[in-house]
């Protein structure tokens, strides 16, 4: 690409070489990769890779760390999700680490203390059963390597003798704090979030050293003991035992009932790219819906950060994200309509309502015929193994909600249902909310090429879509591609029956154009802000005898390769 002509229209830095906006090059290595958003947790990744540990034991170590060393985002009190690619059967797998709703807990007592028609977002009505160890435990058994318990010792070691707080974790935790002691937060208890990362009054700064000796014992008696560890025995039960003493409904019987599924992923085709996604539960079909709308545009041509182009996938987003407001849910639960969402022939029926001139004022679902805080991370080995994982406890820390001494806490993803009688992603005991991580996977000519993923809610499909379309039409390498300045488009109808805000409000980094930002007012768009909301990206790129690897400039993440 012409850096010269790109730096005339964007805000460079002092870069020799490489897209102006660039805020460093990509990692480069033979034998394997890993990027994670702690620099720690890609090094011990980089360290199970170097012990002759497979892509799955790199991934499952370095998400252990992370709950460690990142709890705003992850941690065993979550659920996860993965996309590989399997070098053996030569294919791309998926893996659904979700969990249900309690048993226990009914539609009616929902609607009795639903808020504006909505699941509380914090406190025991939006816990869901934690499927994060049960999802390792699966990988493991299939692809691991090293022994399960080598991958949780490099964490025990750091949660009993303390870590550095990174920049955003500290961030994080601070207002987290700040939350729950104003009140704004009511839940059932805060004592113990307290005592694990308050103890003195206030959360650690930026820096300073922080432990959590409770969180160690618990990985240690999974690291003993498997994934019958944590959904059996004594960690089960006392996280049923402090559910039914703050009178919340989450037992021990639903942590035993738990188990994850290996799923068949989806794929569609993007100008010579055939790029996956995970069914619903999750929000994983919202970027092949975009794709499969844009790939009827000429966004090359359309060029790179203008009025034009950005116009054209906010668009195709808007129509994607009322049809997962309208038919994304758990499967086992409703008939989804599933392939007709990603056919080409509904696409093109889809697209044909964008109109490059102007904002489209009522964006509705399709007919079906007939019919947030999160982390990401991925590993690739020596053998073309790749892995692309997404593990998180959904808004912020989760529920608020942390077990007596157990020293995590559990998710909040039940706040994700709906309360609308018909909706198919309404309530139920023993069903799997919807869900919004999703790691993203891309091959090419039947060979892995990319294992990605951009964290941050409702932007995931978006900043999924925007990687794919700057790497394919715009020619980035894969860091530029990450330090692209990015959009973010909000106000679409939601999966909990919150309506469409009009037309929502169009977030864009500093780094767009002026000039960009005037085309896109005079198109209609209502601009607004979202300081920090714009994602956290890690990638690799397998290319021939070589992997490329790259982290977000947004987080604190790092990017290793050897």
């Amino acid at each position: 690409m012409a850096w010269s002509a790109l730096s005339a229209i964007t805000r460079g830095g002092d870069r020799v070489t490489g897209a102006p906006f660039a805020t460093r090059s990509t990692v480069w290595g033979a034998n394997g990769a890993a990027a994670a958003a702690h620099p720690r947790a890609s090094l011990i990744a980089i360290d199970a890779l170097r012990a002759g540990g497979s892509a799955v034991d790199a991934a499952i170590a370095a998400n252990i760390a992370l709950g460690f060393l990142e709890p705003i985002a992850c941690g065993i009190g979550g659920d996860a999700f993965a996309l590989l690619w399997d070098p053996g059967a030569r294919e791309v797998v998926g893996l659904n680490g979700s969990g249900r709703s309690p048993a226990t807990l009914d539609l009616e007592t929902h609607r009795a203390r639903a808020r504006e028609r909505l699941i509380p977002s914090h406190g025991s009505l939006s816990v869901s059963t934690p499927g994060a160890v049960d999802a390792w435990w699966m990988l493991h058994q299939r692809y691991g390597r090293l022994p399960w318990a080598d991958l949780f010792a490099p964490t025990i070691a750091l949660a009993e003798a303390g870590a550095p707080a990174a920049q955003t974790v500290a961030f994080y935790l601070a207002s987290t704090h700040r939350a729950y002691v104003s009140g704004r937060l009511p839940i059932e208890e805060t004592d113990n979030f307290l005592k694990v990362w308050a103890p003195e009054g206030r959360t650690p700064v930026e820096g300073e050293l922080f432990a959590n000796p409770a969180l160690a014992r618990t990985l240690r008696l999974i690291a003993e003991g498997g994934r019958d560890g944590f959904y059996e025995g004594e960690v089960a039960e006392a996280i049923g035992g402090y559910s039914a003493r703050i009178g919340g409904w989450l037992s021990a019987a639903d942590l035993e009932a738990h188990r994850g599924e290996w799923v068949e992923p989806a794929k569609t085709a993007y100008r010579g790219v055939e790029v996956w996604g995970l069914p619903p539960n999750g929000q994983g079909l919202v970027t092949l819906q975009m794709l499969n709308m844009l790939e009827t545009f000429d966004i090359k041509g359309a060029g790179f950060l203008t009025p034009e182009s950005v116009h054209l996938q906010v668009e195709a987003k808007r129509l994607a994200f009322e049809d997962r407001a309208r038919y994304y849910a758990d499967p086992a639960f409703a008939e989804l309509p599933l392939e007709w969402l990603v056919s080409k022939d509904y696409a093109a029926e889809r697209a044909r309502l964008i109109r490059p001139d102007r904002v489209n004022p009522d964006v509705r679902p399709g007919e079906a015929p007939g019919q947030g805080d999160t982390t990401y991370l991925c590993a690739a080995d020596a053998d073309g193994m790749m892995v692309s994982l997404i593990q998180s406890n959904f808004q912020g820390m989760g529920s608020g909600l942390m077990p007596d001494d157990l020293g995590f806490m559990l998710q909040n993803r039940g706040r994700l249902f709906s309360l609308e009688d018909g909706h198919p992603n309404l309530y139920a005991p023993g069903k799997r909310p919807f869900h919004t991580i999703i790691p993203g996977f891309a091959t090419r000519g039947g060979e892995p090429w990319l294992a990605f993923g951009v964290m941050g809610g409702a932007m995931q499909p978006q900043g999924q879509t925007q990687i794919i379309l700057d790497l394919v039409d715009y020619g980035l390498g894969l860091q530029e591609a990450g330090d692209a300045p990015r959009w973010l488009h909000e106000g679409s109808s939601e999966p909990t029956g919150e309506p469409a805000k009009g037309t929502g409000a169009l977030a864009l980094e500093t780094g767009v154009p002026d000039a960009t930002r005037a085309g896109l007012a005079a198109l209609g768009w209502r601009l607004g802000e979202a300081p920090g909301g714009f994602g956290g990206y890690q990638a690799i790129e397998r290319l021939p005898g070589r992997y490329a690897a790259a982290s977000e400039m947004r987080k604190d993440g790092a990017a290793l390769a050897y």
